[in-house]
């Protein structure tokens, strides 16, 4: 026996599943809308799982669930950065309870130990800055960001490291501030052992040889009250050697020649971001005048990156804020104004000047033909003959003009002012187009017969083209060039195009004035008279009572344009001034080096200098700041000082 329910259960059970899923909908939404977005997410699942097939509530369900889910997860994001780890915990577990398989949930989860490992990592790198270690500062960002390489902490702390050490980077290594005490020395082709080892004693500097320094070739020098570390380049200088600085006082003694240099010369990375020069044209300037080699152009960002000795890299910084500069900038005023003055009379009286005949009869002519045929022949109607002129009557004869009185003066003036402004940049061109385009349509016809129209464009009133050149001392040369053009008539060709004729004035010029100062730019004028006469032959030409029998018409128009131009420079060139443009360069073989400094020796009063070498004995000596008592013995090879010093027994080769 099979049990076949009723449509009526069937509806009754399909309408209560409908009210408990609907009942469902109803809740989770009222939930979600309240604040309580899990617990809402939470009801509709399980409405869901009651009625998998409601295609309303599953598409609600999804829906709501990933809205809530990326907004969790995106503060969540935010606490993590935050370090507030475990609020970041507390929302990826509301979300994974949601929805458990949420990929970026799974991910935030899983790196949430390794983020507390970090920041505590980031936390005791910041107190090692703090304390003055730097190098296990930077060590550590570096570790952190081998992990996470956007981690924005440890970018941060890896840019303080980096300008903390940037003072030690950028800074030359120069000798103590006690080498640069005067001293006064004194040879004569002495060994340049002995001379190094004359200055060693006296100044307490270390001297360092490479082993292609010839210390047995003669040196020369005279050098008084001279500081010391002037007086070794001195030295150095003229033996052809060259220096590095080792530490506060010790120096590196080398031949000064390229492969020597190669291995000895610090070099350094400079980058110049150009706001305004050309990338290229400053590179190519640099090979020029610094002959520096390692050069990069990165287009993209206007950026010329160099590496060169310490010397080229200041000389080649010089050079570029000479040329990286913005290019002057002029405003300039421009005042036009148009004035135009008419006067007109018209005064006489208006005769007829042509009769006509309307509407004349047709006059028939009778023609007897072969045979005796009569034939009558009507002409056209505007042919006039003999016969049709016998029936004429007043109302068939016209005259024109109609008889009138012309009793009119008139006066106009008009004064027509434009006031633009326009900012321009230093030798670039700009227009100023007051006035109307007017359209010309040109006709094409094919060989086929097609017809096509082009319309083309004709500016007329006022156009005005400036140039301006900024000078030294705020002058500004300007070309211009001013032209004025006005519609004189219309013309229409057979075909029925429309072609106009202008009518043009031109005034083209250079001027050079100050900054404000305002030039007039007139004598554009164009003056017209015209006179017109219409008189009846003889009666119009009697004196006096001859106006009776005339009209008489006197016009005249006189247009003149007025340019008044002021500039304005915004930003002025002041890469002119000798203190920016005229600096050192050093030498041929050393690009901004030590011979680019000049030796600044102090004068000694003429009551305290040592006598010059032709006036006593030739002698090596020195000036140290230590007592008599502390200064060492010097070798037996130099002569007697010039300064109280133990008197030591001059060499044979030495004495003069």
């Amino acid at each position: 026996m099979s049990f076949h329910p009723s449509p009526l259960l069937t509806a009754l059970v399909a309408f209560s599943l409908t009210a408990c899923a609907g009942t469902g909908l109803k809740e989770g939404r009222k939930l979600i809308d309240a604040g309580q977005p899990e617990a809402g997410i939470a009801r509709l699942r399980t409405a869901l799982a009651e009625e998998p097939d409601n295609i309303k509530l599953k598409a609600y369900y999804h829906t709501q669930r990933e809205r809530i889910a990326s907004e969790l997860l995106v503060r969540a994001q935010q606490d993590v950065h935050a370090a507030r780890f475990d609020a970041a915990e507390t929302k990826l577990d509301s979300v994974l309870e949601m929805h458990p398989e949420n990929p970026r949930a799974l991910a935030l989860r899983a790196n949430l130990e390794t983020a507390r490992r970090h920041e505590a990592a980031l936390q005791q790198a910041n107190k090692a800055l703090a304390a003055g270690k730097v190098d296990a500062a930077a060590q550590a960002a570096r570790e952190i960001l081998a992990q996470a390489p956007g981690h924005a902490g440890a970018l941060a702390l890896l840019r303080q490291t980096q300008a903390a050490h940037a003072p030690d980077e950028l800074a030359m290594r120069r000798l103590g501030p006690a080498f640069h005490k005067p001293i006064t020395l004194e040879f004569r082709d002495a060994p340049l052992r002995n001379v190094f080892d004359m200055i060693a004693r006296q100044s307490g500097l270390n001297f360092v040889f490479d082993k292609d320094v010839r210390l047995d070739t003669k040196a020369t020098l005279f050098a008084r009250n001279t500081p010391i570390d002037e007086a070794v380049d001195m030295l150095l200088m003229t033996g052809q050697l060259s220096k590095k600085v080792v530490n506060a006082n010790t120096l590196l003694i080398y031949p000064d020649q390229p492969q020597k240099q190669k291995a000895y010369q610090e070099l350094m990375v400079k980058s110049f971001y150009l706001g305004n020069a050309d990338a290229k044209a400053t590179m190519a300037m640099l090979r020029t005048l610094v002959k520096a080699k390692d050069l990069h152009v990165d287009e993209r960002l206007n950026l010329l990156v160099m590496r060169d000795t310490p010397d080229a890299i200041r000389l080649a910084e010089r050079i570029v804020a000479v040329q990286d500069l913005a290019e002057p900038e002029v405003m300039l005023e421009v005042e036009v104004l148009e004035v135009k003055r008419g006067r007109l009379l018209d005064l006489g009286i208006q005769y007829p000047t042509n009769f006509s005949l309307l509407n004349l009869p047709p006059a028939t002519s009778s023609t007897i033909g072969p045979g005796g045929v009569v034939t009558n022949t009507t002409p056209p109607p505007s042919v006039l003959t003999v016969e049709s002129l016998k029936n004429i009557t007043a109302s068939q004869i016209a005259i024109s003009p109609t008889p009138g009185v012309d009793l009119r003066k008139q006066d106009s003036d008009v004064n027509i002012l434009a006031n633009p402004r326009i900012r321009v940049k230093n030798r670039e061109k700009a227009k100023i187009h007051i006035g109307d385009k007017v359209p010309v349509i040109t006709s094409n016809t094919t060989s086929t017969g097609v017809v096509s129209e082009s319309v083309s464009y004709l500016d007329v009133g006022l156009k005005l083209d400036v140039e301006p050149s900024v000078l030294m001392r705020e002058d500004v040369q300007i070309r211009v060039g001013l032209e004025v053009s006005n519609i004189v008539r219309e013309i229409r060709s057979g075909n029925g195009t429309l072609t106009y004729q202008i009518g043009t004035r031109n005034a083209g010029t250079t001027l050079r004035l100050k900054d404000g100062e305002t030039q007039v730019l007139a004598g554009l004028i164009s003056d017209e008279d015209r006179s017109t006469a219409s008189r009846i032959p003889g009666l119009g030409d009697l004196p006096l009572i001859g106006r009776l029998f005339s009209s008489q018409r006197d016009e005249r128009n006189k247009t003149e344009i007025v340019l008044l131009i002021t500039p304005r420079v915004l930003r002025s060139d002041a890469t002119r001034l000798p203190a920016l443009t005229e600096f050192r360069g050093g030498t041929e073989n050393a690009i901004g080096g030590g011979g680019a400094v000049p030796f600044s020796a102090p004068a000694l009063p003429e009551a305290s200098q040592p006598p010059l070498p032709d006036e006593g004995p030739t002698s090596p000596s020195a000036i140290a700041p230590a007592p008599e008592s502390e200064i060492p013995p010097a070798p037996d090879t130099f002569g007697t000082p010039s300064v109280p010093v133990p008197q030591i027994p001059a060499p044979p080769d030495a004495a003069d």
